[in-house]
Protein backbone atom coordinates (compact mmCIF):
# COMPACT_ATOMS: atom_id res chain seq x y z
CA UNK A 1 0.00 0.00 0.00
CA UNK A 2 2.75 2.35 0.84
CA UNK A 3 4.09 1.71 -2.45
CA UNK A 4 1.05 2.41 -4.44
CA UNK A 5 0.12 5.17 -2.39
CA UNK A 6 3.83 6.85 -3.59
CA UNK A 7 3.26 6.40 -6.91
CA UNK A 8 -0.33 8.17 -6.56
CA UNK A 9 1.95 11.07 -4.94
CA UNK A 10 4.57 11.36 -7.80
CA UNK A 11 1.61 11.49 -10.41
CA UNK A 12 -0.49 14.37 -9.32
CA UNK A 13 3.07 16.65 -8.38
CA UNK A 14 3.43 15.44 -12.17
CA UNK A 15 0.03 16.80 -13.20
CA UNK A 16 0.75 20.50 -11.66
CA UNK A 17 4.25 21.05 -13.77
CA UNK A 18 1.98 21.45 -16.94
CA UNK A 19 0.81 24.75 -14.86
CA UNK A 20 3.30 26.98 -16.04
CA UNK A 21 3.82 31.07 -15.60
CA UNK A 22 2.26 33.08 -18.74
CA UNK A 23 5.13 34.13 -21.40
CA UNK A 24 3.60 37.27 -21.89
CA UNK A 25 4.40 41.61 -22.10
CA UNK A 26 4.11 43.40 -18.91
CA UNK A 27 0.62 44.48 -18.59
CA UNK A 28 -0.76 41.00 -19.58
CA UNK A 29 -0.51 38.44 -16.99
CA UNK A 30 -4.01 38.48 -16.57
CA UNK A 31 -4.69 37.81 -19.79
CA UNK A 32 -2.00 35.14 -20.21
CA UNK A 33 -3.09 33.28 -17.31
CA UNK A 34 -6.78 33.35 -18.63
CA UNK A 35 -5.36 32.25 -21.84
CA UNK A 36 -4.28 29.57 -20.13
CA UNK A 37 -8.40 27.75 -18.86
CA UNK A 38 -7.25 24.46 -20.87
CA UNK A 39 -4.87 23.60 -18.66
CA UNK A 40 -6.72 24.50 -15.54
CA UNK A 41 -9.44 22.06 -16.74
CA UNK A 42 -7.21 19.46 -17.91
CA UNK A 43 -5.66 19.45 -14.48
CA UNK A 44 -8.76 19.28 -13.36
CA UNK A 45 -9.93 16.44 -14.76
CA UNK A 46 -7.00 14.79 -14.31
CA UNK A 47 -6.23 15.46 -10.39
CA UNK A 48 -9.86 14.22 -9.94
CA UNK A 49 -8.76 11.03 -11.70
CA UNK A 50 -6.51 10.31 -9.75
CA UNK A 51 -8.20 11.15 -6.48
CA UNK A 52 -11.13 8.70 -7.43
CA UNK A 53 -8.33 6.23 -8.20
CA UNK A 54 -7.05 6.60 -4.86
CA UNK A 55 -10.26 6.30 -2.76
CA UNK A 56 -10.80 3.17 -5.25
CA UNK A 57 -7.58 1.40 -4.35
CA UNK A 58 -8.04 1.98 -0.90
CA UNK A 59 -11.57 0.81 -0.81
CA UNK A 60 -10.42 -2.55 -2.27
CA UNK A 61 -7.62 -3.00 -0.27
CA UNK A 62 -9.69 -2.36 3.27
CA UNK A 63 -11.66 -5.67 1.88
CA UNK A 64 -8.06 -7.43 1.05
CA UNK A 65 -6.91 -10.01 3.53
CA UNK A 66 -3.67 -11.73 1.55
CA UNK A 67 -1.85 -10.41 -1.79
CA UNK A 68 -0.55 -13.02 -3.68
CA UNK A 69 1.64 -13.00 -7.36
CA UNK A 70 -1.36 -12.45 -9.60
CA UNK A 71 -2.86 -9.47 -7.40
CA UNK A 72 0.84 -8.19 -7.46
CA UNK A 73 0.72 -7.69 -11.37
CA UNK A 74 -3.07 -6.65 -11.38
CA UNK A 75 -2.06 -3.88 -8.91
CA UNK A 76 0.78 -2.92 -10.73
CA UNK A 77 -1.04 -2.70 -13.72
CA UNK A 78 -3.85 0.21 -12.41
CA UNK A 79 -0.65 1.70 -11.22
CA UNK A 80 0.72 1.88 -14.90
CA UNK A 81 -2.24 3.09 -16.35
CA UNK A 82 -2.81 5.36 -13.76
CA UNK A 83 1.03 7.00 -14.59
CA UNK A 84 0.44 7.93 -18.17
CA UNK A 85 -2.23 10.40 -17.21
CA UNK A 86 0.22 13.33 -16.66
CA UNK A 87 1.16 13.14 -20.62
CA UNK A 88 -2.21 12.98 -22.33
CA UNK A 89 -3.46 15.71 -19.37
CA UNK A 90 -0.78 17.88 -21.19
CA UNK A 91 -1.28 16.57 -24.60
CA UNK A 92 -5.08 18.17 -24.21
CA UNK A 93 -3.78 21.28 -22.69
CA UNK A 94 -1.34 22.15 -25.65
CA UNK A 95 -3.93 21.23 -28.27
CA UNK A 96 -6.68 23.52 -26.77
CA UNK A 97 -4.49 26.23 -26.69
CA UNK A 98 -3.15 25.91 -30.55
CA UNK A 99 -6.75 26.25 -31.50
CA UNK A 100 -6.02 23.01 -33.92
CA UNK A 101 -9.39 21.65 -34.17
CA UNK A 102 -7.96 18.61 -36.00
CA UNK A 103 -5.05 18.49 -33.14
CA UNK A 104 -7.86 19.18 -30.42
CA UNK A 105 -9.72 16.03 -31.61
CA UNK A 106 -7.04 13.63 -31.87
CA UNK A 107 -5.52 14.91 -28.28
CA UNK A 108 -8.89 14.15 -26.91
CA UNK A 109 -9.61 11.23 -28.29
CA UNK A 110 -5.87 9.68 -26.90
CA UNK A 111 -6.98 10.88 -23.59
CA UNK A 112 -10.45 9.19 -23.94
CA UNK A 113 -8.09 5.87 -24.46
CA UNK A 114 -5.97 6.33 -21.96
CA UNK A 115 -9.11 6.66 -19.61
CA UNK A 116 -10.53 3.92 -20.92
CA UNK A 117 -7.21 1.78 -20.84
CA UNK A 118 -7.08 2.46 -16.63
CA UNK A 119 -10.72 1.60 -16.36
CA UNK A 120 -9.69 -1.47 -17.85
CA UNK A 121 -7.11 -2.70 -15.48
CA UNK A 122 -9.58 -1.79 -12.96
CA UNK A 123 -11.88 -4.43 -14.58
CA UNK A 124 -9.03 -7.21 -14.84
CA UNK A 125 -8.28 -6.20 -10.58
CA UNK A 126 -11.86 -6.69 -10.27
CA UNK A 127 -12.72 -9.48 -11.92
CA UNK A 128 -9.49 -11.28 -10.16
CA UNK A 129 -10.54 -10.78 -7.29
CA UNK A 130 -13.90 -12.06 -7.87
CA UNK A 131 -12.57 -14.98 -9.07
CA UNK A 132 -10.10 -15.23 -5.64
CA UNK A 133 -12.34 -14.53 -2.88
CA UNK A 134 -9.87 -16.19 -0.68
CA UNK A 135 -7.75 -13.17 -0.97
CA UNK A 136 -10.23 -11.15 0.80
CA UNK A 137 -11.60 -10.85 4.55
CA UNK A 138 -14.44 -13.00 5.27
CA UNK A 139 -16.98 -9.62 5.02
CA UNK A 140 -16.11 -9.03 1.64
CA UNK A 141 -16.09 -11.80 0.27
CA UNK A 142 -19.45 -12.37 -1.53
CA UNK A 143 -20.73 -9.84 -4.56
CA UNK A 144 -18.95 -6.77 -4.02
CA UNK A 145 -16.16 -7.17 -6.12
CA UNK A 146 -18.51 -9.24 -8.92
CA UNK A 147 -20.28 -6.07 -8.58
CA UNK A 148 -17.95 -3.66 -9.40
CA UNK A 149 -16.31 -5.30 -12.59
CA UNK A 150 -19.52 -3.59 -13.88
CA UNK A 151 -18.38 -0.50 -12.48
CA UNK A 152 -15.54 -0.77 -14.16
CA UNK A 153 -16.76 -1.48 -17.27
CA UNK A 154 -19.09 1.41 -17.23
CA UNK A 155 -16.19 3.88 -17.30
CA UNK A 156 -14.74 2.16 -19.91
CA UNK A 157 -17.65 2.87 -22.52
CA UNK A 158 -18.13 6.19 -20.68
CA UNK A 159 -14.21 7.22 -21.64
CA UNK A 160 -14.69 5.48 -25.07
CA UNK A 161 -18.08 7.74 -26.00
CA UNK A 162 -16.19 10.93 -24.44
CA UNK A 163 -13.67 10.59 -26.80
CA UNK A 164 -15.64 9.99 -30.09
CA UNK A 165 -17.89 12.82 -29.04
CA UNK A 166 -15.28 15.09 -28.41
CA UNK A 167 -13.26 13.80 -32.43
CA UNK A 168 -16.56 13.57 -34.01
CA UNK A 169 -18.74 16.46 -32.62
CA UNK A 170 -16.76 18.94 -30.30
CA UNK A 171 -13.06 18.67 -28.56
CA UNK A 172 -14.62 20.76 -25.67
CA UNK A 173 -17.88 18.47 -25.26
CA UNK A 174 -15.57 15.57 -24.50
CA UNK A 175 -13.69 17.56 -22.36
CA UNK A 176 -16.45 18.64 -19.76
CA UNK A 177 -17.29 14.70 -19.97
CA UNK A 178 -13.37 14.19 -18.73
CA UNK A 179 -14.48 16.92 -15.73
CA UNK A 180 -17.77 15.16 -15.13
CA UNK A 181 -16.82 11.45 -15.15
CA UNK A 182 -14.84 11.57 -12.05
CA UNK A 183 -17.95 13.06 -10.15
CA UNK A 184 -19.95 9.04 -10.77
CA UNK A 185 -16.51 7.68 -9.31
CA UNK A 186 -16.21 9.55 -6.31
CA UNK A 187 -19.57 9.23 -4.94
CA UNK A 188 -19.52 5.53 -5.37
CA UNK A 189 -15.74 5.06 -4.64
CA UNK A 190 -16.83 2.72 -1.89
CA UNK A 191 -18.59 0.29 -4.15
CA UNK A 192 -21.48 0.90 -6.45
CA UNK A 193 -24.26 -0.36 -3.87
CA UNK A 194 -22.62 1.71 -1.13
CA UNK A 195 -23.10 4.87 -2.31
CA UNK A 196 -26.60 7.07 -1.19
CA UNK A 197 -27.95 7.56 -4.98
CA UNK A 198 -28.03 4.04 -5.75
CA UNK A 199 -29.16 2.88 -2.36
CA UNK A 200 -31.93 5.47 -2.81
CA UNK A 201 -33.12 4.29 -6.23
CA UNK A 202 -33.03 0.43 -5.43
CA UNK A 203 -34.50 1.05 -1.79
CA UNK A 204 -31.97 -1.32 0.25
CA UNK A 205 -30.24 -0.71 3.28
CA UNK A 206 -25.95 -0.39 2.67
CA UNK A 207 -25.04 -3.51 2.40
CA UNK A 208 -21.98 -4.75 5.16
CA UNK A 209 -18.74 -3.38 4.49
Amino acid sequence: MAFSDAIFAIIITLLVLDLRVPDVPPGRLLSGLLEQWPSYAAYLASYSYVAVVWLNHKAAFNRIQQVDRGLHWMNLFVLFSTALLPFPTAVVSDALQEHNNTDQRVAVAFYALIGALLCATWLAFYHYLAKNPDLLKDQARGGFFPVERLRALVGVVLYVLAGLVGYLVAPLIGLAIFVLLPVFYAITSAGLYHSPVTRRITHSPPPRP
